[in-house]
């Protein structure tokens, strides 16, 4: 009977066999899924965050390029907390401030910069950007005949506030800027 040879090895697997397999695969799929979600969630955060500080940037780099070939900056007097006001290269009266719209950034009032020229005013920022305050500091905007004023004029601007960073979270921010006249004023 050397023919009718028995096996004597299983030739598949057994049921706890396959059950541990699936077992494993799917813990490694469900870390692996985790780990892919936290990724994407991140991604999306840091797509916000650079939204708002690329709009942010746009609105400031508007604001100074008009401020440096403006002129008669805040009228030849202070300007009011949180505008600044001065003459545009057309002759037009342009004011740039902090105009509040029920927003809040750490919990203090919020808006949006704004540009108003000749009664109309048109925002600078979307809404992701939530500024909280506004500073304008000028320096040497006194005409020479008034104060012998020889210092070219020049304009600090501090912005602070908090972007969007994704549903229910924010980073705050701190930017500070400057313009310089390109004209003479002395």
């Amino acid at each position: 009977m050397s023919g009718m040879r028995r096996a004597t090895q299983p030739r598949g697997f057994t049921l706890i066999e396959l059950m541990v397999a699936v077992g494993l695969f799917a813990l490694v799929m469900t870390l692996a899924a985790g780990a892919y979600l936290m990724m994407i969630n991140a991604n999306r955060q840091a797509q916000a965050l650079a939204t708002g500080i690329n709009n942010l940037s746009f609105g400031l780099e508007t604001m100074t390029r008009d401020i440096r070939t403006g002129t008669d900056y805040c009228g030849g007097s202070s300007c009011p907390p949180g505008t600044f006001t001065f003459t545009n290269v057309n002759g037009q009266t342009v004011t740039y401030e902090l105009v509040e719209n029920g927003t809040t950034c750490n919990g203090a009032p919020a808006g949006y910069l704004a540009r108003v020229t000749s009664g109309v005013t048109t925002p600078l920022t979307d809404p992701s950007v939530m500024i909280s305050s506004l500073t304008f500091t000028t320096f040497g905007t006194a005409p020479y005949s008034v104060g012998n004023d020889t210092t070219q004029a020049r304009v600090t601007m501090v912005v602070n506030g908090c972007v969007n960073a994704g549903p229910g979270k924010t980073q705050n921010f701190t930017i500070e800027t400057g313009a310089t006249m390109r004209g003479t004023d002395l």
